[in-house]
């Protein structure tokens, strides 16, 4: 029987608010859900209402009590956010339609805090406002599915966890005609968002297929491999943490504090976009030194 994994997020290249503010509360909320018979997916959707909500208080954000109630409000949704992947492992019910509901979840968020943000701007600058929300939102998109990957990758590669496993891309469904409507469209939405963010992190197909190959070869040496993964990739994926969601709700905190929310979403366009490519080129170079590493000792 194979062995559940941890209900806690791999802590070595856990985002530092995640790990030391918003994941115990999570943790502390989890057993209750349980006990309650609460579905992961109900967590997901009650973590999204806290974000709709955070997106009509920041839509006042001229009021500062509006402006400290949309940033408690995105924290209770990533607490929820937290708490429904802690719970679908603790419960053992992770599946590809519940990635799907959290990250729909997540993005709907999103969409409800900049909406919130550009309808009072748009009343100061213009309807041309819109055009840089969208421009920030899908620029937003983009880096989530890079920095996702990595995290993915790394519990893929470094601790052999199926569920962080990219779908076949190419390939149909397995068991296709024994699937539901509703799992045909999960599995379809899974392997779409799989491609997104393959493009996102700019290629890295042969990386995957060499070090897959490798492990084939030496099953002998798979322990230690993947034990050197974890000891040069881990500091490469703390650092692509920039890219989290959790320090996006600190900016829009700050900017909005600062009566200035406009310029987040130039930062979100211009900043976090060069920051983007940086990590990229490093994680790259870093494959490649690993993977000439591996090479060399076959």
């Amino acid at each position: 029987m194979e062995a559940a994994e941890p209900v806690r997020r791999t802590s070595e290249i856990e985002e530092i608010t995640n790990l030391y503010v918003i994941h115990p509360i999570a943790s502390r909320l989890t057993p209750l859900f349980a006990d309650l018979h609460i579905s992961p997916n109900a967590v997901s959707i009650a973590g999204m209402v806290f974000g709709i909500l955070a997106g009509v208080s920041y839509a006042h954000y001229q009021d500062l009590r509006c402006t400290i109630a949309g940033f408690f409000l995105m924290i209770a949704w990533h607490v929820m956010d937290g708490a429904d992947g802690q719970l679908a492992r603790l419960t053992n019910s992770q599946s590809e339609f519940g990635k799907i509901i959290d990250g729909i979840c997540d993005y709907v968020t999103f969409i409800a805090v900049y909406s919130g943000l550009a309808l009072p701007l748009s009343r100061q600058y213009g309807k041309w406002v819109w055009l840089v929300v969208v421009a920030a939102g899908l620029c937003h998109a983009v880096q989530a599915a890079a920095y996702e990957l990595q995290r993915q990758e790394y519990n893929f590669w470094g601790w052999r966890r199926k569920s962080a496993a990219l779908p076949e891309l190419s390939a149909k469904p397995q068991n296709a005609t024994a699937k539901s409507p509703a799992q045909w469209l999960a599995d379809g939405l899974h392997r779409l968002y799989a491609k997104v963010q393959v493009l996102a992190d700019g290629g890295t197909g042969r990386f995957r297929k060499r070090l897959a190959a490798i492990l084939q070869q030496q099953p002998e040496q798979d322990a230690s491999i993947r034990r050197r993964y974890r000891e040069v990739f881990a500091p490469t994926v703390r650092r692509w943490s920039v890219m989290s969601s959790n320090y996006r709700t600190l900016a829009i905190f700050i900017f909005t504090l600062l009566k200035a929310p406009l310029y987040y979403f130039v930062f979100e366009i211009i900043g976090l976009s060069m920051i983007l490519v940086v990590l990229l080129f490093e994680q790259h170079a870093r494959h490649a030194l690993f993977l000439k590493g591996l090479e060399a000792a076959e």
